[in-house]
């Protein structure tokens, strides 16, 4: 008799963990280019929740919430951004701690 249990409960706990929480900096002409209201545009169509704010050092801060491969999405498009923006550098940390937002917010 095979005991499956140890890869079941393997596969269960991955299968649950999807729900992730990123905190992103984006570096460059990102401020006064339409980039927040951009990252909310494509946060709500993935399905996301957090915020996106400017920083006083002229940076944008992004705060996720979601499943991970929609982040993940979300990073790529982040890294793009708008026509208008010019995106030098994008910081990515992926939080441990459960940030449970409600929606996607622009502050």
């Amino acid at each position: 008799m095979f005991d499956f249990h140890p890869i079941s409960s393997y596969f269960f706990q991955s299968v649950m963990s999807v729900e992730k929480n990123l905190h992103i900096v984006v570096k460059g002409m990102v401020q006064g280019v339409g980039f927040r209201y951009f990252v909310y545009k494509n946060a709500v169509q993935l399905g996301l929740h957090g915020y996106a704010r400017n920083l006083a050092d002229g940076n944008v801060e992004i705060e996720l919430n979601g499943d991970r491969s929609l982040i993940e999405e979300m990073i790529k498009i982040v890294r793009v951004g708008p026509r208008s923006a010019n995106v030098t550098d994008v910081q990515i940390e992926w939080i441990e701690e459960t940030r449970n937002y409600k929606s996607f917010e622009i502050f």
